[in-house]
């Protein structure tokens, strides 16, 4: 069991009920699940890239990538549907824990001029997304062997029902807000 799922049971569900006035559990909010996603327009020219892009999302996250295909013709950005124009992984249990683990102690402070994640990035429904510029800030990716600096989407899906409840949980596994 990773570090932050035992946090996450012995002092996160504690502090949860005390603050919301939880009378079970149950009613604490937990992570579901986090959508790592990469968004690469020139894939459509070339499937190199693609495939670069995927074996970058893979070391980073450590479970295998799905590329994703577009769903409608856009021919303005000439783009037919089925064309695969980016991947992402879902990371869910043990893999997700460590991978938000990285993120927010080695991976995060290792962006230049940081100075904390956006607090008001929630969805409305308690689901945080995080965008990040360049996937160097990952120890796991080594400088030389980078072809193309890209960015990607990180989404936290919670089970809380308000973004206060989902801004609390996350604050308390570490998530670096700006004051």
């Amino acid at each position: 069991m990773t570090r932050l799922k035992e946090t996450y049971q012995n002092d996160i569900v504690g502090a949860m009920m005390k603050k919301f006035g939880y009378k079970n559990v149950m009613q604490v909010p937990k992570l579901e699940k986090i959508v790592v996603n990469m968004g690469i327009g020139e894939a459509k020219e070339n499937s190199k890239i693609l495939d670069a892009a995927m074996a970058e999302l893979e070391i980073i996250t450590g479970q295998k990538a799905v590329p994703t295909k577009a769903k409608h013709s856009i021919a303005n950005f000439k783009l037919r549907e089925g064309m695969p124009i980016g991947c992402k992984v879902t990371l869910r249990g043990e893999r997700m824990y460590e991978f938000l683990d990285r993120l927010v102690n080695l991976a995060l402070p290792r962006v230049r001029d940081f100075r904390g994640v956006n607090p008001n990035a929630f969805d409305g429904r308690g689901n945080y997304a995080l965008g990040i510029r360049e996937q160097l800030i990952f120890p796991e990716i080594e400088y030389d062997k980078v072809d193309k600096i890209r960015g990607m989407d990180i989404i936290v899906v919670t089970t809380a029902k308000t973004d206060e409840e989902a801004r609390e949980l996350l604050a308390q596994f570490g998530m670096p807000f700006k004051k």
